[in-house]
């Protein structure tokens, strides 16, 4: 029991391939929650979708994920892990490197898109729930799983909310990265802006990278490329600050890097906890056969700005490179495994235009204006084509407003989709 909420733990067995069901499984683990009060009620559930990918599900504790306490007003909420994350068979360094060949890990890693995520949630769903359906709550890449599930299995769903998470359906990772590097210039140039000073406290780094064989606490040297993708921080509410804060204890009094800044790089930069963020983040655009091909380092040569030379020095977001996985600790297991998987040409799609437009569903989405990672505009495209879907436009908040808005995104959403609002 959870001072705050009553918990009570579930492990499921799985298929790793649902198109196999009596080959290799994993398991999964998902977290309900109830509030204290109402546990003894047949309250509806909400699944929760995690961002990603590679995100396990939140840790609840008093307040917090700050949509949490609005959700139990109504109904008893499931964290789940997504397969290969949190307490759900991990996907880890660690484990990929037990694998006989990349080939071999590759078509593993295959069986982590957001379709076998929804095949695992229908699993869990007729355990828990029967023949009923559920909501779902997506944040983010929960976005794209949700726009799945009702591509896939809509007969399981009663309601659906997104925060920050419409995808193009069509959108290709070549479209998606496109769209990308100039949202990301421009949060940067934004971001300095607000701090003028962290511009050449940026370059003068960069300098001593340049010129200085500069070790992480890991043993990864530390190098501009990955100085710069710092900037994965930026579109998140507190972002910039958190940027801010740790280039204010970056140089000593002698010049020098700080141990403390050095040791916050690795957390920030390293994958130690969710390496399939990097390893499966473009294989979310994966349909049909082209091969998205290392798509973000490809778009980069069209962006002469983002050259490690150019002035003013820019950060890159939510794009992973090919140099990651040699020069990353965390990833290096993945590398020739991630490579197979940017050549791969037998995606499976992952949504139904022809479905999703008769979708009877009611979704409710809340869409960033200015969301640094996904394409507002695509967003918009998309939920016109989508049956029983109301949109709420919006540059209140940024990527993590239905965290940092406390109860005001989701309660807006369930009123959306339940047409008070």
């Amino acid at each position: 029991m959870n001072p705050a909420y009553a918990t009570v733990d579930h492990v499921f067995t799985t298929p790793l391939d649902h198109s196999a069901p009596h080959g290799p499984t994993i398991q999964l683990f998902a977290r309900e929650v109830a509030d204290p009060g109402r546990v003894g009620e047949q309250l509806p559930w909400l699944l929760y979708l995690q961002g990603g990918p590679g995100g396990k599900s939140p840790r609840p504790y008093a307040g917090s994920p700050g949509w949490l306490p609005q959700a139990l007003k109504t109904h008893r909420v499931l964290l789940l892990d997504q397969r290969g994350t949190g307490r759900s068979t991990p996907v880890t360094a660690r484990a990929a490197s037990r694998f006989t060949s990349p080939a071999q890990l590759a078509d593993h890693l295959s069986h982590f898109r957001a379709d076998a995520i929804v095949a695992d949630a229908e699993l869990i769903r007729r355990r828990l729930c029967g023949d009923e359906p559920w909501e779902t709550l997506g944040q983010s890449y929960g976005g794209f799983i949700t726009l799945t599930y009702l591509s896939q299995a809509p007969e399981g769903l009663r309601a659906c909310y997104v925060t920050g998470g419409i995808p193009g359906l069509s959108a290709t990772a070549d479209d998606v990265y496109a769209r990308t590097y100039p949202r990301v210039r421009d949060r940067v140039l934004d971001f300095y802006a607000r701090y003028p000073d962290d511009a050449d406290r940026l370059r003068e780094i960069a300098r001593i990278l340049t010129a200085t064989d500069v070790r992480l606490p890991d043993g990864d040297r530390l190098t501009t490329r990955r100085l710069r993708t710092l900037g994965l921080a930026l579109g998140m509410g507190g972002g910039f600050e958190r940027v801010h804060w740790l280039l204010d204890e970056s140089l000593d009094a002698r010049g020098e890097l700080t141990d403390t800044f050095l040791h916050q790089v690795m957390d920030l930069t390293g994958f130690t906890d969710n390496p399939l963020f990097a390893v499966m983040q473009e294989t979310l655009y994966g349909q049909g056969d082209k091969p998205t091909g290392w798509a973000a380092s490809r778009a980069m040569t069209g962006f002469p700005e983002f050259a490690e030379d150019a002035d003013p020095f820019l950060l890159t977001g939510e794009m992973i490179y090919p140099w990651m996985f040699r020069e990353i600790k965390g990833l290096r297991p993945f590398a020739d495994a991630a490579d197979l998987l940017a050549e791969r040409t037998d995606w499976s799609p992952l949504y139904d235009p022809r479905r999703l437009a008769a979708n009877r569903v009611p979704l409710a989405a809340i869409v960033y204006h200015d969301d640094m990672y996904v394409d507002a505009e695509l967003s918009l495209r998309t939920a016109r084509d989508v049956g029983a879907t109301r949109v709420w436009v919006t540059n209140e908040w940024e990527h993590d407003g239905v965290t940092a808005s406390g109860d005001r995104v989701l309660s807006r959403l369930m009123d959306l989709a339940a047409g008070r609002a």
